[in-house]
């Protein structure tokens, strides 16, 4: 793998968007002139059930595809990820590079075990928990925006895609011109949710941008902290 590749796992439960954001921040990748590779990973699809989704970003062309088993970033969108063991890597940050970076959608921060404060402190990793479903509910009106509020997260902290691609990437994938790319099964009725959650694709736009850029300066406050 390129040095100059950043690699993403997103783990989450069924119905919380990990998929679909994924393919946002992937697309907002290529409309900067980045080459991105994106391949979502689930069991059975039911609501609940673990989901990961895999991200590649780099300056040059990607060759790896399937399974992120080295990431230098993870995303866990619902802290049953770690507390319950709902994932399909064990430890949850099994694999995670040297300097690698944490973003944990909770509303509560809470301490890991002492073998895993440990095996983290020796990475020198980073960890920061966001409130993105609140803020979803807050901002957006809904729980199904908490996708878009983790997304605002890793740019608050990683910088890693420009808020200008993810609006575009938003606009291509939910807006008037959507291209309809379903994923599964489960992914087509959540994208059908949150459409219908408001009543012109404008307004969801609208929202989700309020929600990115929330989350994205809640983020970029922990850098500070």
């Amino acid at each position: 793998m390129s040095s100059k590749t950043t690699s993403i796992r997103m783990s989450g439960l069924g119905g919380q968007g990990a998929v679909t954001a994924s393919h946002i921040v992937g697309s907002a990748a290529v409309m900067d002139g980045k080459n991105a590779m994106v391949n979502p990973f689930f069991g059975a699809e039911k609501r609940l059930a673990p989901a990961e989704s895999y991200v590649r970003i780099s300056d040059e062309e990607i060759f790896d595809t399937g399974e992120i088993l080295y990431p230098n970033i993870i995303m866990v969108f619902h802290p049953d990820v770690i507390l319950h063991g709902k994932s399909y890597t064990m430890p949850f940050f099994s694999g995670l590079q040297k300097d690698g970076i944490i973003i944990v959608n909770s509303e509560f921060t809470f301490d890991f075990t002492e073998d895993e404060q440990k095996d983290l402190d020796d990475l020198n990793a980073k960890v920061y928990f966001v409130q993105a479903t609140q803020l979803a509910r807050d901002i957006g009106g809904t729980d199904l925006a908490t996708n878009i509020a983790m997304l605002g997260a890793l740019i608050g902290v990683t910088k890693i895609v420009t808020m200008t691609a993810l609006e575009e990437a938003l606009q291509e994938r939910f807006g008037a011109k959507a291209k309809g790319f379903v994923a599964s099964g489960t992914t087509a009725v959540l994208d059908d949710a949150i459409t219908k959650q408001y009543a012109k694709a404008e307004k969801l736009i609208e929202a989700n941008m309020k929600v990115l850029i929330a989350a994205s300066e809640s983020a970029e406050s922990l850098l500070a902290a």
